[in-house]
C-alpha cells in the first residue's frame, strides 16, 4: 500500500510515467518545474552552503549526512535541495508540511519509516515551515532522528534559535540560505531562455527591472519570466511597459517575525550611526511593509532616550510631539512627522552615558540591598524620629556656599559611586562642565 505523504518520485517525474502508461503526452508544466535542478551542482546560488569545502558539501564528501534545518528566505531552493539529498544519498524522500500535518499523520510518516528503516531502506523527512510545530510535535521527532529511523531536515523562514526546540537544534546543523543577487537571478534568466528556446523581449534596463522585482525570490523569478514569454510585444518592452504589465512582488515582512527584528535593529543602528539617509530607508522599508507607525513612534522615542539622552534633551520632546502629530493626523500624513523625528535623531549628538549611569545605578542598588539613607537626611516628623537623630545634622544647601553643602547622600559606610560620565557633545559639554564644578566644590568641602 502506498506511504501516506510519500512521494518517493519527483512530481514531475511521475506526471510523465502516468501519462506514458495511458499513451497520452503529459500536460503544460510550469517552467519551474521544468527548470528544477537535477543535481546539486545545478542549484543556482548558495555556494556557502552547497561549495566543496563547505558544509554540505563536505558532509556529502565524507558520506556523513547530518540532520539540517535549512534557513532561509522563500524561493532559494530549500525543497530543491532537501530532494536531491535523498537523491544523492540513495534516501527514501518524503516530504510534509508542518501547515497541514498534526501528530496523527506524523505517526504514520514515523511508522512508515520504520518498516522501511528495519528493510535496510533509509528515510529523509523533509518538513517544509518546521517552526510551526509546537514543543510537543518537535519533540516527537526526536527518538526517530536519534535511532536513524528518519533523516531530517527542516526548512524555515524564521530564525531557528526562536523558534525551534534546543534539543531539536542539538540533534541538527542549521544552514544558513541567502536571498538571490541579481547575478543569480541572471543566470536564472539564462536558463529560463534556454528552455524557452528564444529570448526574452526585454530591453537591458527592463530586464534589470524584472529581476529587481523578484525581490531575491527565484520562484517569483520564474513565474515573472514565464508571463513575460508569453507576451508577444512588436519591440522589446521597456522599464515602463513592463512595469505597466507586471506587478512588483511584495517585500518579505512579516510583523511578528525575523525581518521585523532585522529592520527595526538596521532603522536603530542607522540612527545611533547618524546616518538620516540609511535610517529613513529602513523606515521607509518598515512602514511599505505594513509595520504599525504607533510601533515606530515608540521605538523612535526610545532611541531618543537610550541613545542621545541629555546630548540633546530636546530630542525626546520632537519624538512624543511626531507621535502626537501621527495620532492627529493618521496615516499617511502623520508618517511624515515620523520621518522627520528620524532624521532629526540622526543628525543629533549621541550619548548613551545617561543609560550607562541608569544601569550601573541599578546594579549597585541590588548590591546594596535594604541599605537606609544616612539619618542626616531623612525627615524627623516625630520627637522619636529626633531623638534617634533622624535630619541631625542637615545641611541646608541653599544656606550654603555656591548653593552647595557637599554633604553625603549615600548610605552610611557605602562609598560614594560615581555612575553619571557625560561626554563631550552636544549639551552634555555643558553639563560635564557642572558636574566638574561640582565635584571640586565637594573636593573643598570635605577638606
Amino acid at each position: 500500500m502506498a506511504d501516506l505523504f510519500d512521494t518517493g518520485a519527483t512530481g514531475a517525474a511521475a506526471a510523465d510515467d502516468a501519462a506514458s502508461v495511458r499513451g497520452k503526452r503529459p500536460g503544460p508544466r510550469p517552467l519551474a518545474d521544468r527548470l528544477r535542478p537535477a543535481t546539486l551542482d545545478e542549484v543556482i546560488g548558495q555556494q556557502q552552503v552547497l561549495g566543496h569545502d563547505a558544509p554540505l558539501g563536505a558532509m556529502l564528501s565524507a558520506g556523513a549526512l547530518s540532520s539540517l534545518i535549512l534557513w532561509g528566505p522563500p524561493g532559494v531552493g530549500k525543497t530543491t535541495i532537501a530532494r536531491l539529498l535523498a537523491a544523492q544519498t540513495d534516501l527514501h524522500f518524503v516530504q510534509i508540511s508542518a501547515i497541514f500535518t498534526g501528530i496523527a499523520e506524523l505517526r504514520k510518516v514515523f511508522d512508515a519509516a520504520g518498516h522501511r528503516h528495519a528493510n535496510g531502506q533509509g528515510t529523509l523527512l523533509f518538513v517544509d515551515e518546521i517552526h510551526r510545530f509546537n514543543k510537543a510535535q518537535q519533540d516527537g521527532f526526536l527518538p526517530h532522528m536519534e535511532d536513524g529511523t528518519i533523516l531530517l531536515v527542516g526548512a524555515t523562514t524564521e530564525n531557528p534559535s526562536f523558534e525551534l526546540n534546543a534539543a531539536l537544534l542539538s540533534r541538527a546543523q542549521v544552514l544558513v540560505l541567502d536571498r538571490l543577487g541579481l547575478a543569480d537571478l541572471e543566470h536564472l534568466a539564462q536558463r529560463a531562455e534556454k528552455e524557452l528556446g528564444r529570448p526574452l523581449p526585454l530591453t537591458g534596463p527592463a530586464r534589470e527591472a524584472l529581476l529587481e522585482m523578484a525581490d531575491g525570490d527565484g520562484r517569483a523569478a520564474l513565474n515573472l519570466i514565464e508571463q513575460v514569454a508569453a507576451m508577444d510585444p512588436a519591440a522589446p518592452l521597456d522599464t515602463g511597459a513592463l512595469t505597466r504589465r507586471l506587478m512588483r512582488r511584495a517585500a518579505q515582512y512579516d510583523k511578528s517575525g525575523d525581518a521585523h527584528y532585522n529592520l527595526i535593529s538596521a532603522l536603530h543602528k542607522s540612527v545611533r550611526g547618524s546616518d538620516p539617509d540609511a535610517a529613513l530607508y529602513w523606515l521607509a522599508r518598515m512602514l511599505e511593509g505594513g509595520e504599525d507607525p504607533r510601533y515606530l513612534a515608540r521605538r523612535i522615542t526610545r532611541m531618543a532616550v537610550e541613545d542621545i539622552g541629555l546630548a540633546d534633551p530636546q530630542a525626546q520632546s520632537i519624538c512624543l510631539h511626531a507621535w502626537e502629530i501621527f495620532e492627529r493626523l493618521g496615516s499617511p500624513e502623520g508618517e511624515l512627522a515620523l520621518s522627520q523625528a528620524v532624521a532629526y535623531l540622526a543628525l543629533a549628538p549621541k550619548s548613551n552615558a545617561g543609560y550607562a549611569a541608569y544601569k550601573a545605578a541599578r546594579a549597585a542598588a541590588r548590591q546594596t540591598g535594604s541599605a537606609p539613607p544616612p539619618k542626616h537626611i531623612m525627615n524627623a516628623p516625630t520627637a522619636m524620629m529626633r531623638e534617634q537623630g533622624y535630619g541631625e545634622g542637615y545641611a541646608y544647601d541653599h544656606d550654603a556656599e555656591d548653593g552647595f553643602s557637599g554633604q553625603n547622600y549615600f548610605p552610611d559606610g557605602m562609598a560614594r559611586g560615581v555612575y553619571y560620565l557625560p561626554v563631550e557633545r552636544g549639551y552634555e559639554r555643558e553639563l560635564k562642565k557642572r558636574l566638574d564644578w561640582f565635584v571640586k566644590l565637594r573636593a573643598r568641602r570635605e577638606s
